[in-house]
């Protein structure tokens, strides 16, 4: 496929893009707002004489995230910049919005469209930006290149089946990871991947998740929830979890049947707290949501995590893990902020989204692989009994999150490496 025909396909999907937009607008408004910022267009230009640009594209929640460590070391070494963070999802934005407040600028980064990408980099001139794990946005990457602003690839990671899918786009892919002036990525076998089709100046840094630090009033916010939970009753934490996966959860907790147990269920997307509310009472299980802030009886079984931002003090409050989006061939979520509060993990057997992470948590002994929903039941009755594995098991997570952290240190030495190298330093 050459850059033409990839263009042509974008206009084509563009409808559809809107169409998209409109279907989730149903459960979540926010999609319907900056609609005109996804084409490039903005609704007050900056002032002529604003500070330099550091732009960081991070999707959604995760990468945005993900990114604090580095925006913090930005922040510090540039001090003389403004940070712009572009988002593609109203939950990133939401997210960038609660971490930095008025501190940074952001937006959508708008749809791959020739037009779109020009008034983008035309409005913000940003000297430097920085994609998050794997975006790759083939007309953004062109007009980068020929406007000589520098573009790197970091916290990068893909797949066998993603490298497979890049592979069939020949030379469009190779060519557009050769304009990128640097590539990052999270392992060895993430940069052996990108390398075969066709990257360049590729090295490894780690995970930015294992940088990011537990907020100081984590444990402070987790001991009030426990207490809103019940202190006396084991507190079992669904995280993160996928459409479908509730159902399962909700098996293996009766299955495994452990007396006062509570459940703390946060679903991945916001836009499904109320399906999973609904699945609840058609279950008849006895519930409270997060968001009333009401004690959880005696006869409540299930707390609904309809919170935002919380995620850390869910972890502080509870006595086990599970990581959705795991037990279904999802890819799993991120285990990494679990292990760096010291909490036993359990995960189900789909984990290519964190497989090097997900690994070497379980061989050092961090977290659990269970299969499906029997395993999850066994382990809930054997773990929620074994206070000192839960000890161990949380000890070993501290000490591997621990182990693994320094990749926004090393992100950081090689945007000074491509700065340093890039045309006129003296504007850094």
């Amino acid at each position: 496929m050459n850059r033409l025909i990839y263009t042509l396909l974008i206009y084509l999907l563009v409808p559809l893009a809107l169409l998209k937009l409109l279907w989730r607008a149903v459960r979540q408004p926010e999609y319907l707002r900056h609609i005109p910022e996804r084409f490039g267009f903005y609704a007050s230009p900056l002032t002529p004489h604003a500070s330099p640009i550091i732009w960081l594209h991070c999707v959604s929640v995760g990468e945005t995230r993900a990114a604090a460590p580095l925006v913090a070391l930005l922040r510090q070494h540039y001090p003389g910049h403004t940070i712009l963070l572009t988002h593609t999802t109203p939950t990133g934005r939401a997210t960038s919005e609660q971490l930095y407040g008025d501190s940074v600028l952001r937006c959508y980064l708008p749809y791959d469209l020739p037009g779109a990408v020009s008034r983008f980099l035309r409005h913000f001139q940003p000297r430097l930006g920085l994609l998050m794990e794997t975006e790759l946005w083939f007309n953004l990457i062109e007009a980068c290149h020929e406007q000589g602003i520098p573009l790197l690839l970091v916290n990068a990671r893909l797949s066998e089946k993603s490298a497979r899918g890049y592979a069939k786009l020949g030379q469009l892919a190779s060519t557009g990871l050769g304009r990128l002036a640097a590539i990052a990525a999270q392992t060895e076998a993430d940069a052996a991947r990108l390398r075969q089709l066709g990257a360049a100046n590729v090295s490894v840094m780690g995970n930015l998740k294992f940088d990011v630090t537990p907020p100081p009033k984590a444990w402070e916010q987790g001991a009030a929830l426990r207490q809103l939970f019940g202190a006396g009753r084991p507190v079992f934490l669904a995280a993160s979890t996928r459409d479908g996966e509730e159902a399962l959860v909700l098996d293996a907790i009766q299955a495994a049947s452990v007396p006062g147990l509570l459940t703390v269920i946060v679903p991945r997307h916001p836009q499904r707290f109320d399906a999973v509310a609904a699945l609840l009472e058609k279950r008849g299980m006895a519930y409270v949501r997060r968001s009333e802030n009401l004690v959880a009886g005696a006869d409540c079984q299930v707390v609904l995590g309809d919170s935002m931002g919380e995620m850390f003090a869910y972890y502080a409050a509870c006595d086990l893990a599970f990581i959705g989006g795991s037990l279904l061939p999802l890819g799993g979520q991120n285990l990494i902020e679990a292990c760096a509060m010291g909490k036993p993990v359990l995960i189900g057997p789909h984990t290519f989204n964190f497989q090097q992470a997900a690994e070497q948590a379980v061989l050092c002994g961090a977290a659990l692989r269970v299969e499906d929903v029997e395993g999850l039941a066994a382990a809930l009755r054997r773990l929620l009994a074994d206070a000192p594995q839960r000890q161990a098991m949380g000890a070993a997570g501290l000490a591997f999150s621990t182990a693994n952290c320094g990749a926004a240190t090393r992100a950081l030495r090689l945007v000074e490496e491509v700065v340093a190298q890039a045309p006129s330093p003296a504007t850094y």
